[in-house]
């Protein structure tokens, strides 16, 4: 399978493109800054998610992007339009995009939207959780073939395991939480056999 990684710098971005690569995959990794020292086989290329006409020719002939990119404290109305980029890139290319969001657009346990749960968006990372929300409202409005994955409340690097919950569109407690190393597992079984829904989550 042929994939593309937006955001491969990242905490999820860069574990998704080792992942990809432990199941032989033909990997292209964007890189908004400066490009690292990549894995053999890995094609890294320099660009922003805003960049349609750079988009439309890194989608051209893949199966599937993975669109992990996250923003810079303040920038978070970058967000939506940068989403919607890639979205128009997607549809004219004809390519299946899967976005990793925030766990904010989920149904509390308890209730309303994950984003107005102290327990899990303390005050501090609320701008950035508020952000993902209006990502996701960007995907729904948006005729490509996309799906969300919300990470649960709690998300940082770890051990990979290979195993994981899956559930829809409510946050998965007891424990809330997984490996940036797992997340990219399910990454990897969503885009090699799809599910069923459009917006999901998971958990360890």
């Amino acid at each position: 399978m042929k994939i593309a990684v937006v955001g491969a710098a990242g905490m999820v971005g860069s574990r998704v493109v080792t992942e990809a690569l432990r199941r032989g995959h033909d990997v292209t990794a964007v890189f908004r800054g400066e490009i690292p020292v990549v894995p053999a086989g890995v094609r890294a290329v320099r660009g922003d998610a805003a960049d349609r006409e750079l988009m439309d020719g890194l989608l051209s002939g893949v199966d599937g992007v993975v669109a992990a990119t996250r923003p810079r404290p303040g920038d978070e109305d970058a967000v939506g339009p940068a989403t919607r980029t890639l979205l128009d890139a997607a549809l004219a290319t004809r390519t299946r995009i899967l976005v990793v969001g925030g766990a904010a657009p989920l149904r509390s346990p308890g209730g309303g939207l994950v984003l107005d749960d102290s327990r899990y968006v303390p005050t501090h990372i609320r701008p950035v959780a508020a952000a993902s929300v209006r990502q996701f409202e960007v995907c729904r409005s948006h005729p490509a073939e996309w799906v969300y994955l919300s990470p649960p409340a709690l998300l940082e690097p770890g051990e990979r395991t290979g195993t994981y919950r899956r559930g829809r569109d409510v946050l998965l407690t007891g424990p809330s939480s997984i490996s940036a190393e797992d997340l990219a597992v399910a990454v990897l079984d969503e885009l090699a056999e799809p599910g069923v829904d459009q917006h999901f989550t998971v958990a360890s």
